[in-house]
């Protein structure tokens, strides 16, 4: 009676929980591929998934809940069980209103599925009757009703453009029970350089959302994946740059930043008047201000945008982005940002941008150190850091962010979701841009000795909650 599918294993993704609903119309369906568009629960992502990735959700049930620990796959299951529900109720009181008998006459698509009503719990082969062609086909598959629910009908991550009191610009989500918003990508050739953690997710999204993609990065086999997904293989910065109409990077420290652009075979050498550089490496305003020059300087148009996140938040398409630079390039780059984030800000001039991304990454540093050292006080008080952990969470300062970073450290898991290397690296440049404004900041100069320290200890690769080593060892 009720049927719902498990995503197969999709780039970095594991299965999760969704429902087939038909496309927004003027979304093109992939070319070669038996897909259904699917609707994910507790997400407002969607996606075209292969035929052969899709399982049935009874069926699977239980296996995926032992793969599956996290927090977000728990609520996406409660999301699915409390639909299912909730269509259960709906069914049972239009079969009350329906023929005398009680038995609700099935929707003729209901021949797709195997097995008896009882348990529509497998997908025959969909080019039996292609979902595109049948309006229904998205209804049945959770509820027989034959009159759907508006909860039943595509829903997509809307995003708006709201002009802000300071002259900033931002593209925040709307409603997400929104109908008619979804993502349709832009028609122009995307390319990507730089694949770590932050760049893996946001290229996997643009490709969930039918972006096309080129891809770079240094170590060429971390491209492997994402050309399995669909994406395309630059050889060198260069040839993404001139193969492509807007090209990203996203890479470490300003070092980097530059090498990719003026270094051998670099992005400069591919630059042609009207060709769109993106910057969403977290670097000093004066790097973006020099990026900027030689970009442009060839024709070029420019656009800085950090992104404000950790690996988690890129891979679920939640990153919030802070963009400067050429506004027209913002606009033309609105469904990619769509597709990595939940908010875009537009803050004017170059520079801009990374001027606000480093204060944010002070604050976020300074926070994890202070977090750290409350724990390890505690500990060394002979007072339980779980409790402590607790009252923390019961208060104001209660937030997912402490929760997670708090709950990995009592469990002595410092995989990065963040690199400890890389919010030092942050931190020193915010110190050294409060200098140049003659502004003090000596709480993110007490922080930094920290990670400093953390970093001595071997821990740069670690999240940036393993600053909690510095104050153990």
């Amino acid at each position: 009676m009720y049927h719902s599918s498990f995503r197969g294993k999709l780039g970095r993704y594991p299965p999760w929980p969704g429902k087939v609903v038909s496309p927004p119309k003027d979304l093109k369906k992939p070319r070669g591929k038996k897909c259904h568009f699917v609707k994910f629960f507790g997400t407002e992502d969607h996606a075209w998934i292969k035929v052969e990735q899709l399982k049935p959700y009874h069926a699977h049930k239980e296996e995926m809940i032992k793969i599956n620990k996290g927090k977000r796959f728990q609520q996406a299951v409660d999301a699915v069980e409390d639909f299912l529900k909730k269509a259960k109720g709906k069914e049972q009181n239009s079969d009350g209103k329906g023929d005398s008998k009680g038995k609700k006459t099935p929707n003729k698509p209901l021949k797709i599925l195997e097995e008896d009503d009882e348990d529509l719990s497998a997908l025959k082969d969909p080019s039996e009757k292609p979902v595109k062609d049948d309006p229904h086909f998205h209804h049945f598959l959770l509820s027989q009703s034959e009159k759907p629910a508006s909860s039943m009908e595509p829903i997509s991550k809307r995003l708006k453009i709201v002009e802000e009191d300071t002259g900033s610009t931002s593209i925040q989500a709307a409603d997400s029970t929104a109908i008619n918003g979804s993502i349709t990508p832009t028609d122009k050739r995307i390319g990507f350089l730089g694949l770590g953690l932050m760049g893996s997710g946001i290229v996997s999204n643009l490709l969930k959302m039918g972006h096309v993609v080129t891809v770079w990065n240094r170590t060429a086999e971390k491209c492997d994946l994402f050309i399995q997904e669909g994406a395309r293989l630059g050889r060198t910065p260069a040839e993404v740059a001139s193969m492509c109409d807007i090209t990203f990077s996203c890479v470490s420290d300003p070092k980097a930043a530059r090498d990719l652009v003026m270094g051998p075979s670099g992005v400069l050498q591919g630059i042609r008047p009207g060709k769109c550089y993106v910057e969403m490496s977290t670097v000093d305003p004066e790097t973006i201000t020099e990026l900027s020059q030689v970009i442009t300087s060839r024709g070029g148009r420019f656009l800085e945008a950090p992104v404000a996140g950790s690996q988690q938040l890129s891979n679920d398409g939640m990153l919030v982005i802070l963009a400067a630079g050429d506004r027209t390039v913002y606009e033309d780059c609105s469904s990619c940002f769509q597709a990595m984030g939940k908010t875009s800000f537009f803050l004017g001039e170059a520079g801009n941008a990374a001027r606000m991304m480093l204060i944010l990454n002070m604050v976020q540093g300074s926070f994890m150190a202070t977090i750290a050292e409350g724990l390890t006080l505690a500990q060394a008080t002979g007072q339980s850091q779980q409790t402590f952990l607790d009252i923390l969470c019961q208060g104001q300062m209660a937030s997912t962010f402490v929760d997670q970073k708090c709950q990995n450290i009592l469990q002595g898991n410092f995989k990065p979701d963040y690199y400890l290397k890389h919010i030092q690296k942050d931190l020193r440049l915010a110190i050294s841009m409060g200098d140049m404004a003659n502004h003090p900041t000596p709480m993110a100069a007490a922080a930094n000795e920290v990670y400093k320290r953390a970093k001595a200890l071997d821990q740069s690769d670690n999240d940036i909650s393993a600053v909690y080593r510095a104050y153990i060892h």
